[in-house]
């Protein structure tokens, strides 16, 4: 049986200021009313499939524990990597993980996916991946390759040989870098090229295979940091000192350029690689003007321009493939033909620590999120909402005190040796160096209004003794 394997990592920086560090594209809703993740794990309805394993960083273990939740979508549970080491170590630790506890008339074939791709038509990609399950059975290393709708430059390619055994795949040629824009109109007209989708079928064990003929080394660091993995809940920990140690690679360098098992399968199913503000425009409805227009826009003698607000109101005048996004604490405006640099905004934002290149002023947590209503010198005014049955840490603060005001909803305070409820338009104070902890025991939202103060008033001022998400 299929057992998808789905990505949600990476950081997305060239779709800032929406994608930040800790909350990035993957777990946005760009294309749809669901995220990028849940629509990945929607198009999976209508294959026979194992529940999915996901793999991410630890700052986003939450942020997918709760797309999940919150969509009602199966999980086989989430791997975390301690740092990012490209796509072949990552799906070196699903294999294992899969294979773990299998009888061998029972292994299953991974069908690895990204969490960050459009497929527009659902019932193509679902008919191709059935298609290809017989290959990747009999033991090839099937990757899909995107029957290209133009001479596209953003995307690496892939040189198609004769037919396997007079059915749908091809043998894998060549695989090739981002072309320029000659190469690639010449990739375009000539019929034998195919985008590199990125999206993989095989065994288990036949990746391993080749991974261990290809690359021992990081067969060896990924086997190794599986032997001693923790569980934590749906969390499974790969150890952290080995996988540290393991070479970054990606699947394509690593196995798939090497091994002679590979094999290609076109697919022509409206994917799509959604990489910057320019790629997002080519794909959304516009306007008689050309324009992506989303929310409070006044848009005058204005042409082929992706505009988009969160809060307040965008007016233009005479702008034509110009990119402007406005989140809720920061906007960006740029060149729609230089929309790939926006990168070099967040590495600029990153060497001045600046917050907006991890956080949005909203942030999730497992309990719920807390929105950065305003901050000044020694002051900072959150709202907090905390969902029915979340329960922050027990914890103390060594530099702040902070006040807390009921919105709507009850909440179970406890303050030092004490606990008791609070309920709308009641409040408490927490002094510097008070242990204290806040849960929500109703069936509705707790909102409420939290106002720090003091010498030092960043997040990690936090001592946690007790902790239900596993971070004391």
């Amino acid at each position: 049986m299929i057992l998808p394997i789905i990505m949600a990592g990476g950081s997305g920086s060239r779709l800032w200021p929406l994608s930040r560090s800790l909350h990035p594209k993957q777990f946005l809703p760009l294309v749809s009313e669901n995220t990028m993740l849940q629509d990945t794990c929607e198009r999976l309805n209508g294959i026979e499939h194992q529940p999915p394993i996901f793999i991410c960083g630890e700052d986003h273990r939450f942020t997918v524990a709760e797309q999940l939740r919150f969509g009602d979508y199966p999980s086989g549970g989430i791997i975390l990597e301690p740092m990012g080491k490209n796509t072949a170590p990552a799906v070196a630790l699903a294999a294992f993980h899969a294979l773990d506890g299998s009888r061998e008339d029972e292994e299953p074939v991974l069908l690895v996916l990204a969490a960050d791709h459009i497929i527009e038509d659902r019932s193509a990609f679902q008919r191709v991946v059935q298609s290809a399950l017989p290959y990747a059975q009999d033991g090839s290393l099937v990757t899909f390759g995107i029957v290209p709708s133009k001479a596209e430059t953003g995307y690496g390619y892939i040189r198609q040989g004769g037919l396997v055994d007079d059915g749908i795949a091809m043998v894998v040629a060549e695989f090739v870098e981002k072309p320029n824009k000659e190469t690639a109109v010449a990739y375009f007209f000539s019929g034998d090229y195919l985008w590199n989708s990125g999206i993989f079928m095989f065994k288990a064990s036949r990746y391993l295979e080749e991974l261990q003929q290809h690359r021992p080394d990081i067969y060896k660091s990924c086997e190794q940091a599986m032997a001693s993995a923790e569980i934590d809940h749906d969390f499974i920990r790969p150890n952290t000192d080995i996988f540290l140690s393991c070479q970054e690679d990606s699947i394509d360098y690593a196995v798939m350029e090497k091994t002679q098992s590979a094999v290609v399968v076109p697919m022509d199913c409206g994917w799509g690689d959604v990489g910057s503000w320019s790629a997002l425009w080519e794909i959304s409805d516009k306007d008689n003007d050309g324009n992506m227009l989303k929310g409070d826009i006044l848009a005058l003698d204005t042409k082929n321009c992706f505009i988009q607000s969160d809060r307040k109101l965008i007016a233009t005048v005479g702008l034509e493939n110009v990119v402007i996004v406005e989140s809720d604490d920061a906007i960006m405006v740029a060149a729609k033909d230089r929309v790939q640099d926006v990168k070099g905004i967040v590495n600029r934002l990153k060497a001045m620590d600046r917050v907006e290149a991890k956080l949005h002023r909203k942030v999730y947590r497992p309990w719920g999120y807390y929105d950065s209503i305003d901050n000044g010198d020694r002051f900072q005014v959150k709202r907090i909402v905390v969902k029915p049955g979340g329960c922050l840490s027990l914890q103390k603060h060594r530099h702040r005190t902070e006040h807390w005001v009921v919105v709507s909803g009850k909440a179970l305070v406890t303050k030092g040796d004490k606990t008791f409820m609070l309920s709308e338009n009641e409040s408490t104070f927490i002094p510097i160096g008070e242990t204290h902890r806040l849960e929500n025991p109703g069936e509705a939202n707790l909102e409420m209004i939290e106002v720090q103060s003091g010498s030092y008033l960043g997040e990690d001022d936090i001592v946690r003794f007790e902790d239900n998400y596993g971070r004391s």
